[in-house]
């Protein structure tokens, strides 16, 4: 999930097409997530974009997007470069992320 301002958006990678395998021979979906520094969160390859009632953004064919990280974009979810002008600064280092805690 990406969200922000109580918006919540659904990120879904295609699984059932356009598969690859990593180097432990597992399938890896066939779609790249990276979080840019002081920007956007860069989405490539097979997905859909769906609004907190189920309904998929119409994407244009589009293989690639930007989703807003900062806040101020005018076009959220996605990205419309406001973070070069509003001061947004947050640097990424990939980590390791704790087990999940068990479901009740």
């Amino acid at each position: 999930m990406v969200g922000g301002g109580g918006r919540a958006f659904l990120l879904v990678a295609a699984r059932e097409y356009g598969h690859t395998l990593c180097s432990s021979g597992e399938k890896m979906a066939a779609t790249r997530i990276t979080v840019n520094h002081n920007g956007s969160i860069r989405v490539e390859g097979d997905f859909e974009i769906f609004d907190p009632e189920g309904k998929p953004f119409g994407l244009a064919g589009r293989t690639t997007i930007g989703l807003c990280r900062c806040g101020h974009s005018a076009n959220k979810p996605f990205c419309d470069g406001s973070h070069k002008t509003c001061g947004f600064a947050d640097t990424v280092a990939a980590r390791e992320l704790p087990p999940p805690k068990p479901k009740l």
